[in-house]
């Protein structure tokens, strides 16, 4: 149908899946977090898929939970996201790669530079998650003392976006002039020194690599705070968010988009992709089966250790069998998750052992049913403006990945709410995104 809005799909990989009990699943490849090989052929069929994007999350910490927590759950580890990306880079066409970049425990000249050499290499298909670190236990490996308090990680990480995008911006389209003849290879005249003093960081530049294929690479966030919202509003162009209900969602997209605007940002410059778990069954039944399935392979310490992170506390003290304490103290950890997680308990009245384990597995949004009944939900959500596409979390793997793309995707793209080719070679041409202008140079030509 002419002008009928299309869902945008990213892939969440970690490299694999979220689901701590995924790789317990019968049939599933429970080394894929350190094979290449599987991993290469993942990206491959989201890329036959026309998927707009594989996003790998990381972590710079071992998770901290308990010693046999960790003997259970594969999400403590996982390949450095550079290196893996520049890798399926060269093995895929048109799939988008997107990585985490933490503005708390790096540098912006670091992150500038990896950005635009994955963009580079990949030929435009780049994008940075801006991630403010929510383990303390991360500070530990970088020589730090305590745990950036949570306003203050986001305050940086604002400073953070604006010296990367202005490295990105140190030269301008035409800088490299490459004269063989005259042996002149680039115009300095064509290059900016960002020379930025800030709170935060003190950078001179110019960036040592030429402006990124897209620009900028695609800016993401998935804060739910009220400051990641509005980090969101001012910066982001993809919203990976967490809300679990059409309802929670509209609220969401209601309020980010409506931040852009007062900020004079077109909101159709921003695409919100809540995270969704998919499970597809023949049945109802089935897929609830499978779910139930599903949850029943994490552990009870797993669970345990899950809930103690999402809410900045040692869980394992509190009674198993009663609710969450009424005056559990306050904690440097995600704010956003951990609301999330007291009000889930308190809307389905969940004791504390119940709750762990929902949230070891996955607690987030979840599609559970048939190929029509998930593109049902899906086709509510984008036209009640709830999201404009969504970030598919696999139950398992591959016959998980396999069943979203042989038996949902079919069903959406028969309704005309998904594409059947690619619209272009970046992620941002992909994605609807325009590419933006050199600030310092577009300022120059217009001086001139």
């Amino acid at each position: 149908m002419s002008g009928q809005r299309q869902i945008k799909l990213n892939a969440f990989m970690r490299p694999t899946t979220i689901h701590t009990g995924s790789w317990r699943w019968p049939g599933a490849y429970s080394d894929a977090n350190f094979n290449f090989g599987h991993i290469k052929k993942f990206a491959q069929r989201l890329e036959e898929a026309k998927f707009d994007s594989f996003f790998m999350a990381d972590h710079l910490a071992v998770l901290n939970m308990p010693v046999e927590a960790l003997r259970r759950s594969t999400t403590p580890t996982s390949f450095e996201p550079f290196t893996l990306l520049s890798a399926l880079a060269m093995c895929t066409d048109h799939l988008g790669l997107m990585a985490t970049g933490s503005t708390t425990y790096d540098e912006p000249y670091h992150i500038a530079r990896r950005f635009a050499s994955l963009d580079h290499i990949s030929g435009g298909r780049a994008g940075w998650n801006i991630v403010t670190t929510s383990n303390p236990d991360a500070s530990k490996n970088f020589g730090k003392g305590e745990h950036l308090e949570h306003s203050e990680r986001y305050k940086r990480a604002r400073e953070f976006h604006d010296v990367v995008t202005g490295l990105w911006d140190s030269w301008a389209e035409d800088a490299f002039l490459r004269d063989q003849e005259t042996g002149i290879f680039m115009d300095p005249d064509k290059m900016h020194v960002l020379d930025h003093k800030g709170k935060y960081f003190n950078v001179r530049g110019p960036l040592n690599i030429a402006r990124p294929v897209q620009g900028w690479p695609v800016i993401v966030q998935a804060g739910g705070s009220d400051a990641g919202r509005q980090l969101a509003a001012e910066t982001a162009e993809a919203v990976f968010a967490a809300q679990s209900s059409l309802e929670a969602g509209r609220a969401f997209y209601e309020d980010v988009k409506g931040r852009m605007q007062k900020l004079g940002r077109d909101p159709d410059h921003l695409k919100i992709m809540p995270g969704c778990l998919i499970v597809v069954g023949d049945s109802m039944e089935e897929a609830k089966a499978k779910r139930a399935k599903l949850d029943s392979l994490v552990h009870e310490e797993s669970a345990i250790a899950s809930l103690s992170i999402t809410l900045g506390v040692d869980a394992s003290k509190f009674d198993p069998d009663g609710p969450l304490p009424d005056d559990m103290p306050e904690s440097n950890a995600t704010k956003s998750g951990r609301d999330r997680a007291v009000l889930l308990a308190e809307r389905e009245g969940l004791n504390v052992r119940q709750l762990a384990q929902r949230l070891g597995g996955y607690s987030g949004l979840a599609m559970v049913g048939t190929p029509d009944s998930i593109a049902d939900e899906m086709e509510e959500w984008l036209e009640a403006r709830g999201s404009d596409g969504f970030t598919i979390m696999f139950p398992y793997l591959p016959q998980g990945l396999d069943d979203v793309v042989d038996r949902v995707i079919p069903e959406i793209r028969r309704r005309g709410l998904f594409r059947t080719d690619y619209e272009g070679v970046t992620l941002r041409e992909n994605l609807g995104l325009p590419r933006p202008e050199n600030r310092f140079f577009t300022e120059r030509a217009a001086a001139e």
